[in-house]
């Protein structure tokens, strides 16, 4: 491992170029429009693991887009990693407030990336971070410092819900066989500051649709005398929080547990500018539940958003109509002990009570997980702390993020393997926003890492 840093500085060029290749194609899943982009980005994903270095790898068909599944076997007595991440990306919308082209990538110097961010959808979550792992793999290999044996499993339907991956791990458990299951899909309090993610929040994704009348009307004609499904959306939308920004779904609260004082005050310790954390958003002040604060309000407590919202006439200048539907799309992050089929029902329950007679409701699930909360004195967890203390010098601090990665309560269920989340981003790269980015430093920070992680659980292992 003496080399690695070597290594990463005779090659990073090559590295950052093949990663701009790899983002330069558009593999939106949520989108059918760019089907062939993802099903061809695929196939860059195997041919990148079979250069880096695999011994086997093949496209494995699902009732969706494919998975790729790659293995490196040195000793069938030694322990085997798996690498999971995805391939697919975000839709770009809203392209207009991207400073470049989201799928033509660019390096750009911002004041958190002195060395330069690759500006591009996709860049951080998750090919970047996906993409280093194939390149701590070439250098293990081409090195001879391999220690262990490694599995890929790289998705294409993350950004929707993975559908196919339980079907897929459910029919290859033998196949997916593991003694600890790597992911790079978070992220680190700082460049400086390196954390490890031990909690995530689970989710419930449903949308709802409200209907009036049986067509448009003129809301000159009807406008006072018949129910204006946008109208009652919005107030029965914000029925959904109390005055202290409480979720009023009756039973919502029912498996929630609160953290002590104690882990409270653990968890802040971690390294936290309110001031800055307003400035990077432009807002002038934080919002949210009564009694919390912004870190435990993003992480150890459920929320309940508004993603979207729609319904009559958007287009240019004016048409007065009252629209016959209205619609939203709503996300629910839950904390563990919720189970988010159960909370499903309970805000399909609620949310067709609190509808007046003049309207109809209908609620469709989407997608959701469970939470997730791993222990820190797996051998797992103290082989990161160490690889990250290792590459930045410092100890990495435990935290819990906000975010939902429910593939990690299945891998649990499934396969009976810890996962340990190893994220290389920062919270300020707009992940799902315009202007996605990833660090320089942060990507080949994480290819120098990586295989300290390797080193560690090897030895912890034995």
């Amino acid at each position: 491992m003496d080399n690695i840093k070597n290594y990463i500085d005779k090659n990073k060029d090559r590295f950052i170029d093949e990663l701009i290749e790899l983002l330069k194609i558009p593999s939106v899943s949520a989108d059918s429009a760019y089907s062939q982009d993802v099903i061809n980005t695929a196939d860059a994903v195997k041919s990148r693991l079979e250069k880096a270095g695999c011994d086997f790898v093949e496209i494995c068909e699902t009732p969706g887009y494919p998975i790729v599944y790659g293995e490196k076997t040195i000793d069938k007595n030694l322990p085997t990693i798996l690498v999971y991440g995805h391939y697919d990306v975000q839709p770009a919308d809203p392209v207009e407030l991207w400073t470049s082209p989201p799928f033509e990538p660019v390096i750009k110097k911002t004041e958190l990336h002195p060395d330069g961010a690759i500006f591009a959808r996709g860049s951080c979550d998750d090919k970047g971070q996906m993409y280093m792992h194939v390149k701590a793999l070439e250098y293990m290999v081409q090195s001879n410092s391999l220690p262990c044996n490694v599995k890929f499993m790289i998705e294409g339907e993350e950004e929707v819900g993975s559908p196919s991956l339980a079907w897929f791990v459910a029919r290859n458990q033998e196949k997916l066989k593991n003694d600890v299951i790597l992911i790079s899909d978070t992220g680190m309090i700082s460049n400086t500051q390196p954390s490890i993610t031990t909690g995530l929040r689970g989710l419930s994704y449903v949308e709802v649709e409200v209907t009036g009348p049986n067509r448009d009307l003129h809301s000159g004609l009807y406008g006072g005398a018949v129910a204006n499904p946008i109208n009652i959306l919005a107030k029965m939308i914000a029925q959904l929080h109390d005055d202290n920004n409480h979720i009023t779904i009756p039973g919502f609260y029912d498996k929630v547990h609160d953290l002590s004082r104690e882990e409270r005050d653990e968890m802040a310790k971690a390294p936290f500018s309110l001031d800055a954390y307003k400035k990077a958003l432009d807002i002038e002040d934080v919002y949210g539940e009564a009694t919390y604060t912004t870190n435990e309000r993003n992480s150890i407590r459920p929320t309940l958003d508004v993603n979207g919202i729609w319904g009559g006439y958007t287009g240019e200048g004016a048409k007065t109509v009252i629209a016959s539907k209205a619609y939203a799309k709503i996300s629910m992050r839950l904390v563990p002990d919720q189970d988010w089929n159960e909370i499903t029902e309970l805000f399909t329950k609620h949310f067709t009570a609190i509808a007046p007679k003049g309207v109809k409701v209908k609620v469709t699930p989407h997608h959701g997980g469970q939470a997730y909360v791993t222990p820190i004195d797996s051998i797992g967890y103290q082989a990161a702390a160490l690889a990250y203390a290792e590459s930045f010098g410092v100890k990495p601090i435990p935290v819990r993020s906000g975010g939902s990665i429910p593939i990690v309560a299945l891998f649990e269920k499934e396969l009976k393997s810890k996962t340990i989340m190893m994220g290389f981003g920062l919270d300020s790269d707009a992940i799902h926003s315009p202007n996605e980015h990833f660090g320089i430093f942060n990507y080949l920070k994480g290819i120098e890492t990586i295989p300290y992680f390797y080193k560690y659980f090897t030895e912890l292992s034995k």
